[in-house]
């Protein structure tokens, strides 16, 4: 465990650090290849940074950053910090461990849920655009906290510009699929329309296994999906705009992959 007292920015674009104690050694992972956003989800700045900082409420995060831009740095990030808490993706569950993560100032959807102010945006994307070049954090593993934990969090919910985030080279974005009428899935559907949808969220890294019962976790990670990638209609219901969206992303992701894994060409 780092010392406290030695902490540093590891970002260029950071200038300022609150240490925080909260953080451990990562395990099981050579490096962190997940960028986790979170929103704070509480009334102030103060009262959310005095959470991150308390020894009491073992939570943290390596960075915070501030409606008017302003960024602080509280854990570094060789180390993990306790943001994700029970969580999955891509078959691992400490996301912990896998994770840089970053607590963006917004009271949330249980104190005021606002839009995110230009200045705060301008912050997160600098930042995130340095962390995973960085890292080499793939665009497909740019993530909010509901996408790794579907059934507890709603976080950075459908208010976040993930779109603006895509078009700065930060995550993976396809234009939503329009909303038509036609088939809808939802909670109580049964069979195997159900899990091939099922199936295809944990393709894309959702924690979900393919039961073909369209049960309360099915929902949520329907919600948790379409705040990210589908946010004009957040319902739970895998209409065609839900399901159309999910495979072109899942196209794009593979498509990432195969890029990855294809031979370096030598000059």
């Amino acid at each position: 465990m780092h010392a406290i007292a030695t902490l540093k920015p590891d970002s260029r674009f950071v200038a300022h650090v609150a240490p925080s104690p909260n953080h451990d050694e990562r395990t099981g992972v050579a490096a962190p290849d997940i960028l986790l956003l979170h929103y704070t989800g509480m009334r102030d700045m103060q009262s959310a940074l005095d959470r991150l900082l308390s020894r009491e409420a073992r939570v943290s995060s390596h960075y915070l950053v501030c409606e008017d831009g302003a960024m602080l740095q509280l854990v570094a990030e060789a180390d993990r910090a306790w943001h994700a808490g029970a969580s999955f993706w891509e078959r691992g569950n400490d996301i912990n461990s896998r994770s840089i993560g970053i607590e963006i100032v917004n009271p949330g959807h249980e104190f005021g849920y606002r839009d995110f102010p230009e200045a705060q945006i301008a912050a997160v994307i600098e930042l995130t655009q340095d962390i995973v070049a960085r890292w080499s954090i793939r665009p497909d593993r740019v993530l909010g906290h509901s996408d790794v934990a579907p059934s507890r969090k709603d976080d950075p919910g459908e208010r976040f510009p993930w779109r603006r985030l895509a078009e700065a080279g930060v995550g993976l974005w396809v234009p939503p699929a329009p909303i038509d009428a036609g088939p809808v899935l939802g909670p109580g559907d049964l069979g195997d329309e159900v899990a091939a949808m099922q199936q295809a969220f944990a393709a894309y890294g959702y924690g979900i296994a393919p039961t073909g019962v369209y049960d309360t976790l099915t929902a949520q990670v329907v919600i948790a999906f379409q705040r990210h990638f589908r946010t004009e209609r957040v319902d739970g219901r895998a209409d065609l705009s839900t399901i159309h969206t999910l495979h072109a992303l899942l196209a794009a992701k593979q498509a990432i992959a195969a890029e990855d894994k294809a031979p370096t060409r030598k000059p």
